[in-house]
């Protein structure tokens, strides 16, 4: 037994409400369970309860045992002179206040359906599980699994923009400066992701506002403060690059000392580093107000072809350099730019609307339907208990259900857990 489960029973009135009954035998009507206080203090704050005839307005405490409010010294706690009801699962003794007084309690276990408290027990006592539900996943209504993760997506939206609004203090609220540093961050996939996001912390904005016109500067200035030119390679765009970098290096001042050093170890060729690093300068290149461009634009037609840039002519006949390859136009895929939807452009644009005080859920669930569900061992793990991710939407709720949630044991916080405890 845990006090969280006591706190669901009560949050969600999960018992026999009309016949409550305190341990004095006075009867209980519930009109507010309160407001649910995860800090220090008493659990539900302003609950309204009417305790024989007498209405009461204050706050809820709830333990295991009556015993644990001794235990826990709140006797001698002020902060817990307004408690009104004390809800314990066993009464063992009574509490008073400090004018001697009884505070009035009441003992679940006698209220509480046997199927939920079984349901509860099964369901947080699942030993060497994936997830604690796993064996019982598949009979959960579609219907709200659906609406659950609908919600957990925009959950995980709600996560990824703290992420992006510290990023926006730190750029002193330059929306193209974070917008660099995120398609930065997911250029570099999983791999380089931190050594791309580096390089791109090492860069004021204004330096690449001031290159933009240049594709050869702005790959010059990407490869050379990711390392790549360090190298001693006796090739002419690999001296040029070299040479328009110790240019710019010096012209602003220039620091790469802490960039994370680019990986290839496992990388696929597309996925290579230059080639990426590539097609962000071209990007860069072409469009000089992007963060403006991805607000205004909605649709998906739209963002693909913003984003369906290719490698300068350098990177046709070359995937690293010293070593000439076939040529190749070597564009940005369209599954490469899902990855960028689903990772930089939508959240953006959440979090943009949330700084402007607008809702456009709708329109942001609507895009990111229309993208296929990711790969990975977390949703392959959901779908084998039963078929549920079919679009990004669902994959990316999965993600924040599997890592938020399960991971946690947060069964009673999640609408899973709850439908299985009173099923």
């Amino acid at each position: 037994m845990q006090e969280d489960f006591l706190h669901y029973v009560w949050q969600h009135k999960k018992m026999d409400i009309v016949h409550l009954k305190t341990s004095q035998y006075e009867t209980l009507e519930i009109i507010s369970v309160g407001q649910h206080n995860i800090n220090s203090g008493p659990d539900f704050f302003n609950a309204q309860l009417k305790i024989s005839e007498q209405l009461w307005a204050g706050n809820v405490e709830i333990h295991i045992k009556s015993s644990d409010w001794f235990i826990h010294n709140h006797e001698i706690d002020k902060a817990y002179d307004n408690v009104i009801l004390h809800v314990v699962w066993e009464h063992d003794t009574e509490i008073f206040r400090k004018d001697n007084s009884i505070i009035p309690t009441l003992e679940l276990k006698q209220y509480v359906d046997s199927h939920v408290f079984k349901n509860y027990n099964k369901l947080l006592s699942a030993k060497n599980k994936w997830i604690n539900c796993e064996v019982d996943f598949a009979e959960v209504d579609t219907f709200i699994l659906e609406s659950w993760l609908e919600r957990l997506y925009i959950e995980r939206l709600e996560r990824k923009s703290q992420t992006i609004e510290v990023l926006l203090q730190n750029s002193r609220n330059n929306w193209e400066s974070v917008l660099f540093k995120m398609l930065a961050k997911n250029f570099g996939l999983k791999v380089n992701g931190d050594a791309f996001f580096s390089m791109a912390n090492s860069i004021d904005y204004t330096i690449i506002r001031k290159l933009q016109i240049n594709q050869t500067a702005l790959e010059a200035l990407f490869f050379g403060q990711a390392g790549l030119l360090d190298e001693d390679v006796q090739e002419a765009y690999f001296l040029e690059l070299q040479k328009e970098y110790r240019f710019l290096k010096q012209k602003f001042q220039l620091d790469n000392t802490k960039v994370v050093p680019i990986q290839f170890f496992r990388l696929r060729p597309q996925n290579f580093p230059t080639l990426r690093l590539s097609q962000l300068a071209t990007l860069y290149s072409l469009h000089s107000n992007l963060f403006s461009q991805i607000i205004e634009t909605n649709s998906q037609k739209e963002l693909y072809k913003l984003f369906h840039v290719a490698t300068s002519s350098f990177w046709e006949t070359h995937y690293s350099f010293g070593k000439k390859s076939k040529s190749l136009s070597k564009k940005i895929t369209k599954p490469f730019i899902d990855l960028l939807l689903i990772n930089t452009i939508i959240p953006i644009k959440f979090a943009y609307a949330k700084y402007q005080v607008k809702d456009i859920n709708d329109i942001l669930l609507e895009l990111i339907q229309h993208i296929a569900s990711e790969k990975n061992s977390i949703v392959t793990a959901f779908n084998n208990l039963k078929k549920v991710s079919y679009t990004a939407l669902q994959s990316q709720a999965l993600i924040q259900l599997k890592t938020e949630y399960c991971d946690q044991n947060k069964c009673l916080q999640c609408a899973i857990g709850n439908a299985l405890i009173i099923k």
